[in-house]
């Protein structure tokens, strides 16, 4: 019998992030559509992942969650105390929640039939 058979976390682990990752540290990111780039930490969320801009005036890079995994501190340290990033948490990234049509209701919505304009010949 394997030990890890049907065996679960029992309690939910807060995230440790690395000594490096502060607020205003200057991050490089190493996968992604922005791999390459370096980014500002503005701070981290609930989830192991990481709150960063580019600036998006300077480099492009946009206000983003990265997870922690992919990134690499450099030793440049930016000062972010008079930033407000109050507003930016896990519900501010969050997808509006919209109303599915069933399957049926859907099939029957696309299948009509065009309006025909009788024009004379």
């Amino acid at each position: 019998m394997c030990f890890f058979d049907n065996q679960a976390r029992k309690t939910a682990r807060p995230t440790s992030f690395r000594p490096s990752l502060q607020p205003g540290a200057v991050l490089i990111i190493l996968a992604g559509r922005f791999r390459g780039k370096r980014v500002v930490l503005l701070k981290t969320l609930s989830q192991g992942v990481l709150l960063v801009t580019g600036p998006f005036k300077i480099n492009g890079v946009p206000i983003r969650r990265v997870n922690a995994r992919y990134v690499i501190a450099t030793s440049t340290k930016v000062d972010v105390s008079c930033v407000d990033v109050s507003k930016f948490d896990d519900a501010y990234f969050a997808r509006e929640k919209t109303e599915k049509k069933s399957d049926k209701e859907e099939f029957f919505d696309g299948a009509k039939a065009p309006e025909v304009r009788n024009t004379p010949l």
